[in-house]
Formats: structure tokens, sequence, C-alpha cells
């Protein structure tokens, strides 16, 4: 179970159930993730930062499982340890209008179940901005633009943990010692040379995001994308910085250079120019009438909510509905560290003046938002826009500056006014094509051999393959009922995953993306077995925790090797673990 890893007193005592079934559960799975990434060690950490709160992404899945941990007398976390954004503003829960039924309670429900881990109710996406959280040293981050943000302008080592990972650390205060917690694993692996002229926060964004869709299949990024950038102003602010790193780390980004960075391994150079800001800025400009409007993606800093508050200044704006051709609802979001710093000096009624709706606790990307009078979506954001689109919502997005945003929100600016430069409306652009797969490529007998979790022990299962050559980003795009993927545009999009042994690259997307797995799981509808080509943060620690039969790195390409179709077979006799393929699809 071990392996090459030396346990101390502590560990070994956790491991075999002196300290409870919630750290026994939590080292198997350090091991486990230990075991995949090849650490020989697990260290200490100092802090944690937990994702999936609220129940538009955890779900089911996370309620059931903190029900099973809580339920443990002796389950507390080791290290100080803080929340991510919940669902809704409790305090404000009826001029959210939420329909889901429960939602509040549910929402309630996870956030005590945390808080009796002994984890800290933050409920905020920007740990770094608080006081008294630890920003520097060895830690298990699992919200991605934080772990983006502390890698990259704190002295924090995190690598880019699940929610469910970075939890087992949170409850053991060890992490394996592996990837960016190593210094020599820290090195920029793109080079982007920026000669766009970029001020406006959604500028940045706008630039994390595009790197992020450049990525190519034969990029070897383990830890993800690490951009050292070049060209960019040497006084980039906090708000630069912030919009940067969450929006790069969409895709899947833990770390950015800025300015100087150690010896690279670069795999590509890019180029973000004029025309290519332009483009974007012309791609996600309303298209259709704005519903509501979002701002705080993270959540609002202290400098965004000044912004806000002086765009605001003499002006009228609403929170709620309105009737078509009416300048739409304008909600911010912000912690509830900087909403009390805003009552203080008086920053939160300038903006409550204004008509706008202030809301904390919670994020435009985990709000079930009311699909009967939502239909799109403004923000400044493109991590907001990024989620908000996908299964989550299901609803469109559109990016603009915060001015802009502002600006519709007040009637000053509409829909038309920012149209195309022909003066036409544009059309909704429709569903992207869906690209083809080649099918049958792969003929003959087939058989390879790789490795597996520690923890699991002999399996047979036997099943149709199920291959995508894209990453199945699992949160927002994998239907948690069916498990259909539902993203326009991926080789796989309308199948499901349900009864079938899913290959495919890793996860991509956020980091609560096991809580889905989990809950596929609980309503039966689980793929049967999950073999990645390299290491998954995202689904290795849900097969672990429930027995879902796991492999990586074979010895051959499956994504080669097999068709989508095929009749495979998936076995683990001891250590050996073996894939074959059984019948070929015609």
């Amino acid at each position: 179970m071990t392996g090459k890893i030396q346990l101390n007193q502590e560990q070994q005592a956790m491991l075999t159930g002196q300290r409870g079934l919630a750290k026994q559960m939590a080292m198997r799975l350090l091991l486990d993730m230990a075991a995949t990434a090849g650490a020989t060690e697990l260290v200490p950490i100092r802090s944690a930062h937990l994702s999936g709160v609220s129940p538009l992404t955890g779900g089911l899945g996370l309620r059931r499982f903190l029900a099973r941990l809580a339920g443990d007398g002796q389950a507390r976390v080791a290290v100080a340890t803080t929340l991510n954004s919940a669902g809704c503003d409790e305090a404000q829960y009826s001029k959210m209008r939420i329909a889901v039924p429960d939602f509040r309670e549910h929402n309630h429900e996870i956030v005590a179940l945390y808080t009796r881990l002994g984890v800290r109710p933050t409920q905020s996406c920007t740990p770094y901005e608080w006081d008294g959280v630890i920003t520097e040293g060895r830690a298990a981050w699992a919200e991605s633009n934080a772990i983006c943000f502390g890698n990259s302008y704190c002295d924090l080592l995190t690598n880019r943990e699940s929610g469910l990972s970075a939890l087992a650390s949170a409850l053991t205060g060890y992490a394996p010692y592996y990837g960016l917690l190593a210094e020599e694993e820290r090195r920029p692996n793109l080079e982007v040379l920026v000669t766009a002229d970029l001020s406006d926060p959604a500028d940045f964004s706008i630039l994390g995001d595009w790197i992020g869709k450049q990525r190519q299949s034969d990029w070897h990024m383990p830890y993800g994308p690490i951009p050292a950038f070049k060209g960019l102003p040497p006084d980039i602010n906090h708000e630069q910085k912030k919009a940067l790193s969450a929006a790069a780390a969409n895709y899947g980004c833990p770390l950015l250079y800025l300015d100087e960075h150690p010896p690279a391994n670069f795999q590509a150079r890019l180029q973000f120019g004029p025309q290519d800001l332009r483009r974007r800025y012309e791609q996600l400009r309303p298209q259709m009438a704005v519903s509501l409007i979002t701002i705080g993606c993270p959540q609002a800093s202290l400098g965004e909510l000044r912004a806000a508050a002086e765009l605001l200044h003499g002006q009228t704006v609403t929170a709620d509905p309105v009737p078509p051709g009416e300048p739409p609802p304008l909600w911010i979001f912000t912690s509830a560290m900087n909403m009390a710093i805003s009552e203080q000096t008086g920053l939160a009624e300038r903006i409550r003046r204004s008509g706008a709706l202030l809301l904390e606790n919670t994020c435009p990307e985990v709000v079930p938002y009311d699909p009967a009078w939502v239909k799109h979506i403004l923000t400044n954001s493109m991590k907001a826009e990024h989620y908000i689109k996908s299964g989550l919502n299901g609803i469109p997005a559109s990016v603009m500056t915060l001015a802009d945003c502002v600006a519709i929100a007040t009637g000053t600016l509409t829909v038309k006014s920012v149209s195309p430069e022909d003066g036409s409306l544009r059309g909704s652009p429709g569903k992207p094509a869906r690209p083809s797969v080649p099918r049958a490529v792969a003929v003959g007998p087939f058989e390879t051999q790789g490795h597996g979790l520690p923890s699991q022990g002999d399996f047979l299962v036997r099943g149709e393959a199920f291959v995508s050559p894209a990453p199945v980003t699992f949160l927002g795009y994998v239907n948690r009922e069916t498990g259909a993927i539902e993203e326009a545009g991926h080789p796989r999009d309308g199948e499901t995953l349900a009864h079938k042994i899913a290959i495919f690259p890793k996860g991509s997307g956020s980091s609560v993306a096991p809580y889905v797995l989990l809950e596929l799981f609980y309503r039966q509808q689980a793929p049967l077995a999950i073999i990645n080509t390299e290491i998954d943060q995202q689904s290795a620690p849900a097969c672990s925790l429930e027995g879902i039969p796991y492999g990586f790195d074979f010895a051959d390409d499956l994504l080669r090797q097999v068709n989508h179709g095929d009749l495979v077979e998936f076995q683990r006799q001891g250590e050996i673990l073996t894939f074959r393929v059984v019948g070929r699809v015609a």
C-alpha cells in the first residue's frame, strides 16, 4: 500500500484508522495520489483551501460525502483551512430569486458540515485577499484562480489540487511531494509575447483565457500551461494580475511569470497582438438583450468595488428583473471581508445607493440563476463567462469592460450601440460544428499494461470503450445525472460515459470536478472504469475513494490503439494492470 513512502508514526496511525475513518480515507487517497505522481514522500503543509461549496457545483456527491466525513467524531482539519465561495448570500437569498427547491437549505448544510470539520467558513474564492490567511510555504489549495494567484504573486507552493485531494491534505496536514511543490518543476513551458496594449482588467482576462484556447495536443504539460510573459506593462496592478491568473486558470494554468523566471522549457511561443484583443472583444460583445449583469468573478477586490462605486456615482440602476428593452439589473459579488471593510468606509452604501445589489459569500459562476428571466448574462470576467455558459447554468454570456457593463446597466449604452461596425445586431453564433473524429482506425489484437492506485485490489471489467482525444471537463460539461458530455465543440459532445470504460487524456477545468464523478457514482451512472494517459488530480481522487477501477500511464498510447466503441477488457491482478481489446467496431 505505502510503496516506497516511509510513514511516520502519526501518518501510520491515520492510515490504520487509529485517528478515525475520515483521516484514514484521506491518508489512503494521499498515498494513491503520491503513487500516481511518482512521489516518494509526504511533506507537511501550512494551509489548505477547499473548493466544492455550492450545491450547484458540488451537488449530491458533495453533500453525501461531507455527511459521511462529519459522522466521524475525530474528523478535524490539521492545518489552517479556508472555504471557497458558496452558492448564495443566505442573508439576501430572496433578492437573488433562486428557484431551485431547497437550495438555501442545501447551501447551509454544506457550509455547516465543513465548519464541523474545523474549516474556517470564509466562503470566498479570494483567500489571498484575507487577513490571517497563510499565503506562503507548501499548501494544498483547490480553487483554480487562487492556486494560480498564490503560486504566481505570493510565496505559495501548491499543486493544482482537486476539492477532494485538498480536503485529504487538510485532514492529515500532509501532501505528496511532487510537481509545483518542488522548485525544479516550477519552470515556464510557454513563452507569450504580448504586443497588444492592455490596461483594463478585462483586457488581461481575455489574454488569460486566450492562452488556454491555444493548447495543442502534442504539448506535454503534466502540471498545466505555465506561461512566461513578455511585453506586459511593468506596473501591472492587483486587479489586472487577478484577472489574468483567474482566466488563465480556466484551462489549467497553475502558475505564470510576468517578468523574471527560472530556466524554461518552452514548448511553444505565442503572440497576442492588438488584432487578437480586438477580435475577442468582437466575439464576446452582447449579441442579444442582456438579462443580468454580474461583476466580481473572482469576488471583487476593494479596488474593483471602488471602481464600480465611482462609475455608479450619481447613476441609477436596478437589482430586479426588468421588462424587455429596459436596462438590466446589476449584481456585484464580493467577499465577506471586503464587504465588512466596504461597510466601514461607506463604499458599500455608495454602491447600494445606485440600486445595485451587493452580495457576499458567493460568486457569479456558482449561482443557479432562474432561467425564467435570466436569458443572457453580461460580465467583465472570462472566468465567469467560461462557467456561466457551461452546463452549470447553460446561459449565454458576454464580456465587456467594467465601465461598459455599468453603462449598459445605467442605459447610457445599449446592445445595439455596441454591435459590429456594419451596424447590425449579430445573431447568435449557434452551436459550433462538432469536429469529426476518426472511427475504426485501429485494427487487430491489442494488449498493453499500465499503472494503478495502490489502494485498489484486483478487478476485471469488460465493456464498451469511450475514447476521447480531448480532455473531459466534468464540472459544467458532463451531465451529473446521466454522464453525457454537454460541451459544444467537444469530439464526444452528446455521448455518455456512463457504464463504459472511459479513456481520455485527463480532466480539465474546475477543481470541483471529482464531486461530479462522485454524484454519477451515487446515481449509478458512473463509468465502469477510467483510464487516463497521464496523472489526473480530478478523476483519480474520486476513483480512489469509491473504488472505481482506475489506470494511467500505459505502455502504449490507448488513444491511438483503441477505437471509440471497441469492446475492451480492463483487469488488475496484484500490481499488474492489463488492458486488451476484445472486439473491434465495424
